[in-house]
């Protein structure tokens, strides 16, 4: 089972590393122009694209609990037409994003906030990045699609293309080119493009034969439709209350002043980096998980659950480690300006804290995207997010300021994982079995 886990986990944790390293090096790139409004203006900018594309997550995480289930069910045609539904839904949720750009970057600036100098450099890279919507939105059903056919190669490949010719491209654009934070959002756009061309060559290329049995029956499966809906609505729901912590919590930086505004940004990229680390085995769980359920194999599905909690926690002591003893020196890697390290001093412990306090959220998301149980995935993030993020935050605030946005994050994160686990038995073991 451990060789099941790690063939899925090791190609995840490949691409996903790619995308954290992106993160950083356009970080990076925009801490050495001279003035921290660059680092402010990715941020926020960032932040649009994390509330459009968190939002829209749940194209990849149904797809891939979907078509798991199918796989192990082995319901082929199922499988194919579960990818053509949910292309057919990113098509149309593309245009209207691209439609409603200028409302979109009205109300994200409105909400968010900055100084007017960040705001206009942010505004800028909203407007060129926009149009990979719709690419990156379509990457997120191949990947899930690939995930829940037990394939994690193809989408390893992808990512790793993607943000390899998105690093190329900005670093060119920024030092070859002269451009600021523009030119990071157009190497943006025209990697994501590459990446779907790529995505479509793979599919042709190992699954052509499948192609044939999608039928518009198939497609317009109203059963099938409406589940998809209830799951992806919950799955919305979920996201939704990630996308409001991050972006109060950028918010709230950013009202602070551009120099908390740059230490957050950079400190948060610790969660990310150890996120796409963990995220390939939760990954690796979608996949299994899926298809034990697919194929009524109960027994590997409680072994698979209690292996990837051991992963887990192993990777959260190795990550709490580095984060102890090298703080510092990634912290100098990602900016030059000695006000941001200084004030960032300030906030490190809760950079040890993260992979101990996160490590359950990922895990079990993993697990409950597998067996599509999205309604007490959609609960415990509307616990997390109103019963313990907001409070501890508003209750700590008036002491201790930025302090209180990093122990609110931290509760929320650990909240998650601890509630999923409490109601594992109950709704995922349960419905299979018939007993807890």
């Amino acid at each position: 089972m451990n060789k099941s886990i790690l063939k899925l986990a090791i190609p995840n944790i490949i691409s996903n590393i790619t995308i954290p390293l992106l993160g950083l090096i356009d970080l990076a790139l925009m801490g050495h122009l001279g003035s921290e409004v660059y680092i402010g203006a990715i941020s926020l900018g960032s932040v649009i694209f994390n509330i459009i594309y968190w939002g829209f997550g749940f194209l990849r995480m149904s797809t891939s609990g979907f078509t798991a289930q199918a796989y192990g069910e082995k319901k082929t045609a199922e499988s194919i037409t579960i990818l053509i539904r949910a292309l057919l839904l990113t098509l149309s949720v593309s245009v209207i994003i691209l439609l409603l750009q200028s409302p979109i970057a009205w109300a994200s600036f409105k909400l968010i906030g900055g100084s007017p100098e960040v705001e206009t450099l942010a505004n800028e890279y909203f407007r060129i990045r926009i149009w990979a919507a719709p690419a990156a939105l379509s990457l997120f059903v191949f990947s899930g699609w690939f995930l829940g056919m037990q394939n994690a190669r193809y989408p390893m490949i992808i990512a790793i293309l993607v943000n390899a010719v998105n690093i190329l491209l900005s670093v060119f654009f920024v030092f070859g080119l002269k451009m600021k934070s523009d030119g990071v959002a157009l190497g943006t756009v025209i990697s994501q493009y590459a990446g779907l061309l790529t995505a479509i060559l793979l599919l042709f290329k190992r699954y052509k034969k499948m192609l044939p049995l999608v039928t518009k029956a198939g497609v317009m499966d109203l059963k099938f439709i409406a589940n998809f809906f209830r799951v992806n609505t919950d799955i919305f729901i979920r996201s939704f209350c990630i996308i409001v912590v991050f972006t109060f919590f950028t918010s709230k930086s950013a009202s602070i002043n551009d120099t908390i505004l740059a230490v957050n940004s950079i400190l948060l990229q610790f969660l990310m980096f150890f996120s796409f680390f963990i995220d390939g085995f939760a990954f690796a769980g979608e996949a299994l998980v899926g298809k034990f359920i697919g194929a009524k194999q109960i027994e590997n599905l409680k072994k698979v659950v209690k292996l990837l909690l051991y992963w887990g926690l192993g990777l959260a002591a190795i990550f709490t480690v580095v984060y102890l003893s090298g703080t510092n020196f990634i912290l100098k890697l990602l900016t030059s300006q000695k006000d941001v390290i200084q004030t960032a001093q300030q906030f490190l412990i809760w950079v040890v804290l993260i992979p101990v306090a996160s490590v359950g959220s990922f895990i079990w998301d993993g697990i409950y995207i597998g067996a599509t149980a999205s309604r007490p995935m959609r609960n415990s993030l509307l616990v997390s997010t109103f019963l313990i993020f907001a409070p501890v935050y508003y209750f700590l605030n008036p002491v201790w300021n930025n302090h209180a946005l990093w122990m609110g994050m931290l509760l929320f994160m650990f909240s998650r994982g601890f509630i999923l686990s409490l109601l594992y038995k109950k709704t995922i073991l349960k419905p299979i079995t018939g007993k807890v």
